[in-house]
């Protein structure tokens, strides 16, 4: 599959195989470039779960019998399919069928894990739009009724290499320090549905959300800054995975982030 290119006024977007590589207005990067330092990709989703599985021994309880996950879940192991796509928008989705074995790419040096399941049946729609120079992604979620899941989208956003951009929550303001201080855990930012990435020398971006309510950030370079809506936030706890702690299913549950250029 060729890369897809959306374009609107001032703005360009790219995505290769349903994952966001490039954001630009006026001809300005916002997005994480691959092969650059700090991280592989540009963007993941994170499902069914968030966060590490291995003090769990990769095990998730759920009603169907437990499952085998490892960190953020199976869905990143899996290709999109792309549904369709014009100069505004494209449609990608992921199918998956209850217990069939998806390759665990961490195995074997970071997992014990070769092969992830998950009981339950699912399709996972991650929908493009372009409108008005604001990039919209909507998650659409189809499932047996009351399957249990957590949802993350970790896009990474590119930064000035100088290590002087904050972050603006609510009245909470954020600096780079302090999210290299969280660590592995990711920095939280819980209860709201918006951040503002204040960038030194570009335009600052305005991040909003629906369905998710809560971010982690998390980043251990100066040029880049993974800004992640979540349904929850595991990494302070020390739970036990299972049902009774995730999100259920309604059969169709919709999530969805904006990205704004200021």
């Amino acid at each position: 599959m060729s890369i897809i290119l959306l374009k609107n006024f001032n703005s360009k977007v790219k995505i290769d195989k349903g994952e966001l590589i490039s954001f630009q207005k006026n001809n300005q990067e916002y997005i994480h470039q691959k092969g650059n330092k700090g991280w592989r990709n540009a963007d993941d989703e994170m499902f069914p779960v968030i966060g590490p599985t291995a003090k769990n021994n990769f095990r998730v309880h759920t009603k169907n019998g437990d499952a085998i996950q490892d960190q953020h879940g199976l869905l990143r192991e899996m290709e999109y399919s792309l549904i369709s796509s014009d100069e505004n928008s494209a449609k990608f989705i992921k199918n998956y069928k209850k217990n069939t074995l998806v390759n665990n790419s961490k195995f074997p040096v970071k997992s014990t894990e070769e092969n992830l399941s998950w009981p339950f049946n699912f399709t996972f729609e991650k929908n493009f739009t372009l409108e008005n120079d604001i990039l919209k992604i909507e998650f659409i979620i189809n499932s047996d009724k009351g399957m249990p899941f957590m949802l993350g989208y970790h896009p990474a956003f590119l930064l000035s290499d100088t290590g002087t951009e904050t972050l603006e929550a609510g009245t909470e303001i954020i600096t780079l320090d302090d999210v290299y201080k969280a660590g592995s855990n990711a920095f939280p930012v819980l209860g709201t549905e918006k951040i503002v990435l204040k960038n030194t020398a570009k335009n600052d971006l305005e991040i909003t959300t629906k369905g998710f309510n809560n971010f982690m950030l998390w980043t251990e370079v100066d040029n880049m800054l993974c800004i992640e809506p979540i349904s929850q936030y595991t990494s302070y706890t020390d739970q036990k995975f299972s049902d009774k702690n995730m999100s259920l299913s309604e059969g169709k549950n919709s999530f969805s982030v904006t990205i704004k250029v200021l």
